[in-house]
């Protein structure tokens, strides 16, 4: 089966390529799938638009049996520019939670064969009782020997003590939708005078510059991973983080509260208030050793491998429509 990935190109990687999409098409193309890219350069629908002919003359070269775009403008670029091959389309998050981005979406939904969305929030957003050709299958995570490290071990590979308190902070502080502006202020409270001289100053680390293998390190040396974002589909930093065995403190944002339920050391807070996630970051705190995160992402079916099954079996059915 020969399908072409249609995403947008991201000029922060090397090679162009979402890292989790990139990872996604690596075990579907160990099932046997012949995998190849048309990567979107054009930025806004205007962009995207005009690489209609660009697309077309690729699935005339290519000649796939699927397309799989991501992301929804992907996925309506990709249903434009073909009347004749069956298109599936993953939506991620942004695409259904930004109003804007939304429209295009729905476009996208009412002409693919077949509609993935990553989390049951995003689904609801825009199915409603009668929900037809869609399923519901988060990203998947590679699971790798390098999140087994310890927290000890990590910490001695980067030179922190083992005393020393660390967060990792799920993002950029640039990036407004990921909340800095209530991590620090959590983090402040948690670095108040009475509670900074009973344990120590907490120093929180912005997830910025690293490569993957450096991230996966940092999760398995910090006390936890927080994650603060205002909306999110299915985040990828938690799956990973839980891959790390690292323990997470989390808003109420797309599917977390399912990811993380049943985990110690993994906390979910209600409210927007630096308070509540001071107070989640100081019982994550409290969590010596990895959490059971690793097994939960197997138990639940969310190893990349285990995610490329379900695609697959996807496949054979939109071709057979």
């Amino acid at each position: 089966m020969k399908v072409l990935i249609v995403c947008s190109y991201r000029d922060f990687r090397k090679d162009g390529i979402i890292p989790y999409v990139k990872e996604q098409v690596n075990a579907i193309s160990a099932l046997g799938a012949e995998c190849d890219y048309y990567l979107v350069h054009g930025k806004g629908a205007i962009g995207y638009l005009k690489e209609i002919p660009a697309l077309r003359k690729k699935i005339r070269e290519y000649r796939p049996d699927i397309i799989h775009a991501h992301y929804g403008l992907s996925g309506l670029l990709s249903n434009l520019s073909t009347r004749r091959i069956p298109v599936v389309v993953t939506y991620h998050g942004s695409d259904i939670n930004v109003a804007k981005a939304r429209k295009f979406s729905r476009l996208a939904i009412a002409m693919a064969k077949w509609n993935i969305f990553v989390s049951q929030r995003t689904m609801d957003i825009v199915h409603g009782a009668e929900r037809k050709n869609c399923s519901l299958i988060p990203c998947g995570v590679d699971l790798t020997e390098d999140q087994l490290t310890t927290r000890d071990a990590a910490r001695k590979i980067l030179g922190w003590k083992p005393s020393d308190r660390k967060v990792l902070f799920a993002g950029m502080y640039m990036d407004d939708v990921k909340g800095p502006e209530l991590t620090k202020a959590a983090i402040a409270r948690v670095n108040s005078e009475e509670l900074r001289v009973k344990s120590g100053e907490v120093e929180l680390i912005e997830m910025r510059g690293y490569t993957r293998e450096e991230v996966n390190r940092l999760m398995c040396a910090v006390d936890c991973l927080l994650m603060t974002s205002k909306t999110e589909g299915s985040p990828q930093v938690i799956k990973e983080a839980m891959a790390c065995g690292c323990p997470i403190v989390s808003t109420d944002v797309g599917d977390v509260k399912e990811r993380v339920a049943g985990l110690d050391g993994c906390y979910v807070v209600k409210n927007r208030e630096p308070k509540e996630v001071a107070e989640a970051i100081e019982k994550a705190f409290e969590h010596k050793g990895k959490t059971m995160g690793r097994e939960k992402i197997l138990a639940d079916g969310l190893s990349n491998e285990q995610i490329a099954e379900r695609i697959m079996k996807i496949y054979e059915q939109v071709k057979s429509l």
